[in-house]
């Protein structure tokens, strides 16, 4: 089965177990009745979504918009994790410790670069049940995707420049038709 385009893009990809352990973590530590959980599960769809819907758009800007959706809520999430971490006296780690004792990243990473594309059920490994390592597994994560996001809007943007889009074809196709 032919997969869509951005099911190739790493900062779809890196979104993918963040949606399904911010799911895991929401309903661990979580009321599930609260505002909070279902807002955090929101962003989190919502990072993943908007990026595979702005591919999909038949035009370079909109593509830009809801990549910037995606970026915008995954900041919201990312400053949800921080809150909770404070609200719960639990250490956030530089990026490095995280990237070091928190065997999951890399075992996530390795999943993503050995895949062109998920498969349907990615054997992601479990999220651990520690709040503290799961807050800065999220955070790192968070982070990761973020800076994906971050040159995927502007490369975005330059093909948009070099390119144009959808409005500009579809007047130079009008203007073909009208034998302008």
């Amino acid at each position: 089965m032919k997969k869509s385009g951005y099911e190739y893009l790493l900062a779809y990809k890196i979104t993918v177990p963040i949606y399904d352990y911010t799911v895991v973590f929401c309903d661990r530590f979580i009321e599930k009745r609260s505002r909070t959980h279902d807002q955090m599960v929101q962003a989190a769809r919502s990072g993943m979504q908007n990026i595979a819907e702005g591919y999909k758009e038949q035009g370079t800007k909109g593509y830009i918009k809801l990549a910037g959706v995606a970026r915008g809520s995954l900041e919201e999430l990312l400053n949800d994790y921080r809150s909770f971490a404070r609200q719960h006296n639990l250490s956030i780690w530089p990026k490095e410790r995280a990237i070091r004792e928190i065997r999951e990243i890399g075992e996530i990473w390795e999943i993503l670069r050995k895949n062109r594309v998920l498969p349907d059920h990615p054997d992601f490994p479990y999220l651990p049940d520690s709040s503290e390592i799961d807050v800065n597994l999220m955070i790192t994560l968070i982070h990761q995707a973020n800076y994906l996001l971050d040159r995927l809007i502007p490369s975005l943007k330059e093909r948009h420049k070099t390119h144009g889009g959808l409005t500009e074809e579809l007047y130079n196709a009008r203007k073909t038709y009208r034998g302008y």
